[in-house]
């Protein structure tokens, strides 16, 4: 294998690293470890020519690629496979262009998201999709996954802002897809295939996205109620009045006491749940006002809060999913139910902790019914109780589907929740998608073994 990678290092200016400490680094993202596999070397790239000398190396020797952004994928997306090198997109970070009349922008793939909307807001624009981990997540590991976000509830996900894609393809040919107008339906959309497939298509090496208009006025409304249903019904209550927010987000009391603790915040002792609503545009104050009259009906405490203030609850929301990395014994999810389901698979999801003796918190982004609930147990309770944690989770799982919704709203498949795709997907679908994958990658060296069935 050194002969291999020596041809790899023959590619001009490429940094290519098989250092242990960089393997370990750069051999999983925080989602679920199965089985932690050492890739044989890390590749970080700057150019789109090297890019494509990579996949050319990597097509000629059969060596599987596994594409990176900055590693905060949740699902396994990222992890490296066996006999596979890394391809880390993170030095590709340039800005090509910002086309202001346009309200467009030109960006590499190892661009953060944060870093975009900084060099947009003087502009007075912003691209819009905000995952958690938007300061440090690159809109390359974005695409990849198409992710959502907090402002998903108005301005939806990644895909709703993607113009076009400039992609290298296993072979090494490089292509370009999509269009510089906001609307364009010459031919087959590629550029909706390419985003969310993981990397099992592509490496994405260019993209222009769709910037929205920076808000004039922005308004957010904490509405804390005695239980986590209530909150929810809430969610329904303000969509029937009408009103569509920017940011609409629940957190349930184990949240909150979590946050309390790590953050310093005193969440659990303004309430049992919290229902954060964020308006904006120039008929923020309106709505807003409309949103804490539907609340108030409905027994929430509520209060519109100061700018400080505000600020504060949004970013302890971001905080919501902790620091720590998602093992064996703590997995969050990633479902998504039609939100006229959501009080009931609220109250689905807290008897399944009580009937498989699991620990439970929810986050969700309430306005589109997507959820992120975490199941936990106590490391001593191992493997009995490693059990009933994926006996909860599989039940999670079910659960939803039947409901009408989804195993991910945007988080990815990833590697980890392969197990459940044949469970939402028809076996008809899966083949379609299977031979999409071989036309794409005959060889199958595009980051095996994740995304589909």
């Amino acid at each position: 294998m050194t002969d291999v990678l020596n041809g790899l290092r023959d590619v001009a200016g490429l940094e290519v690293s098989t250092e242990p400490d960089v393997l370990a680094a750069y051999g999983r993202d925080q989602g679920p470890v199965l089985e932690f596999i050492e890739p044989l070397a890390v590749v970080l790239p700057t150019t789109v020519d090297q890019v494509q000398d990579v996949m050319r190396w990597a097509s000629s020797t059969g060596t599987a690629v596994v594409p990176r952004g900055a590693g905060t994928g949740v699902s396994g997306g990222a992890h490296a496979t066996r006999n596979c090198i890394v391809l880390s997109l993170e030095r590709m970070n340039r800005i090509l262009d910002i086309r202001v009349e346009d309200e467009l922008a030109v960006v590499e793939p190892g661009v953060i998201n944060a870093d975009l909307n900084a060099a947009v807001a003087p502009h007075g624009l912003m691209y819009a999709p905000d995952p958690a981990s938007y300061r440090i997540s690159t809109i390359g590991g974005n695409v990849a996954t198409n992710a959502g976000g907090l402002r998903c509830a108005k301005y939806g996900v990644t895909r709703d802002s993607v113009l076009a894609l400039d992609v290298v393809l296993a072979d090494g040919t490089l292509i370009h897809t999509g269009h510089g107008t906001f609307k364009g339906v010459a031919g087959y959309d590629l550029t909706g295939l390419f985003t969310g497939s993981e990397g099992t298509l592509g490496i994405v090496v260019g993209i222009t996205v769709r910037l929205r208009y920076l808000p004039r006025e922005v308004c957010t409304v904490a509405a804390f109620f005695p239980d986590f249903q209530t909150a929810a019904a809430g969610v329904l209550a303000v969509g029937a009045a009408r009103v569509q927010p920017a940011i609409m987000e629940l957190l349930d009391s184990e949240t909150m006491i979590s946050l309390d603790s790590t953050q310093g915040s005193d969440l659990r002792a303004r309430g049992g749940a919290l229902l954060l609503i964020q308006t904006d545009g120039f008929a923020a104050e309106t709505e807003a006002a409309m949103v804490r009259s539907v609340l108030t009906d409905l027994g929430g405490t509520v209060s519109t809060e100061d700018t400080e203030e505000a600020v504060r609850l949004v970013e302890l929301r971001r905080h919501s999913r902790g620091d720590e990395v998602d093992d064996e014994f703590r997995v969050g999810e990633d479902v998504a139910v039609p939100r006229s389901k959501l009080v009931h698979y609220i109250a689905e999801l807290e008897q399944m902790a009580k009937t498989h003796r699991v620990k439970l918190k929810v986050v969700a982004h309430a306005g589109d019914g997507n959820l992120h609930p975490t199941f936990w147990i106590n490391t001593n309770e191992a493997p009995e109780g490693l059990d009933r944690l994926n006996a909860a989770l599989d039940e999670s799982v079910n659960v939803a589907l039947a409901m009408g919704g989804t195993i991910t709203g945007e988080h990815g498949v990833g590697q980890y929740k392969l197990r459940w795709l044949p469970l939402e997907q028809g076996a008809q679908v899966l083949e379609y998608q299977r031979r999409i994958k071989e036309l794409f990658d005959p060889a199958g060296i595009l980051n095996p073994g994740k995304a589909i069935a």
